[in-house]
């Protein structure tokens, strides 16, 4: 063990020399302290400084909170947000307000107001064939009926019995076959031309159960001539147009999905 008279003069002969020893012990002086203390202070102070600096550095570069940052952008998050937003317009569907028993629809009977006088009975008769197929349209049943009257002219005079059974009911189509067969059997043919139809009026508009009816007046233009079996003319004039006047009546069970309205009704107007 080295006397502690000897590490003091070891230390003085090394301070001469080479500077300060950091020794710890009691034979230290007080200017070697003093010294160490000084080294260590300024240690201090060169990292407390850069700390500083590094600070306002990244301060500058990542900014302050305030309140109003926007939120973490979350990948997984967005996604199932926009996923959602795509499927809620194919999800959710706006269903119509169900109306109360008796209610009409706006608008519902204009087109059968500007076809028939509100009040008379041809509308009343309309109204009530609209109350039990909404689909129904005045117009566009004129049109379909005008169509049809010419399809069954020409196929009777044709002898079209397969047409025909498309288009009539089955009371008014054994009638035709009927008057079919009976011309056949005589060999006499009907040599005929459709002009084309002048008017087209609906007179008459009702429901008879499920079934809807509507009576038409048409005026048609017709050139017509019956042939017998020589050939020569018995009937009607194949040079001259004449004018046709038919009040038919088209019939269409409302319940049912077929949309085709069939002949139930035929006669001359005199």
């Amino acid at each position: 063990m080295i006397a502690p008279s000897v590490l003091y003069a070891l230390n003085v002969e090394r301070y001469a020399t080479r500077g300060p020893l950091l020794v710890a012990g009691p034979a230290r002086t007080g200017l070697e302290l003093a010294e160490d203390m000084g080294f260590f202070d300024f240690g201090t102070i060169f990292f407390l400084i850069a700390a500083v600096v590094i600070f306002f550095q990244l301060r500058n570069v990542l900014g302050r909170r305030t309140g109003n940052e926007r939120p973490p952008f979350d990948p997984y998050s967005a996604s199932r947000t926009q996923d959602a937003a795509a499927q809620k317009p194919e999800n959710v569907v706006s269903l119509p307000r169900k109306r109360p028993p008796g209610e009409a629809a706006p608008e519902a009977y204009a087109d059968i107001d500007a076809f028939a006088k509100p009040d008379s009975d041809l509308n009343k008769g309309l109204r009530t064939i609209k109350d039990n197929d909404p689909s129904f349209e005045p117009k566009t049943f004129v049109d379909g009926a005008k169509m049809a009257y010419e399809m069954i002219v020409m196929a009777y005079a044709d002898g079209d019995r397969k047409t025909l059974k498309n288009l009539l009911s089955r009371e008014v189509y054994d009638g035709f076959v009927s008057a079919i067969g009976d011309r056949e059997a005589k060999s006499e043919k009907i040599q005929s031309s459709f002009v084309g139809i002048d008017k087209a009026d609906i007179v008459a508009a009702e429901m008879k159960g499920s079934e809807a009816h509507i009576t038409l007046r048409i005026v048609s233009e017709l050139i017509s001539a019956t042939r017998d079996k020589a050939g020569a003319v018995i009937d009607g004039d194949p040079e001259t147009v004449a004018e046709v006047k038919d009040v038919w009546t088209f019939a269409r069970d409302t319940r049912s999905r077929d949309p085709n309205w069939k002949l139930v009704a035929t006669e001359e107007e005199d």
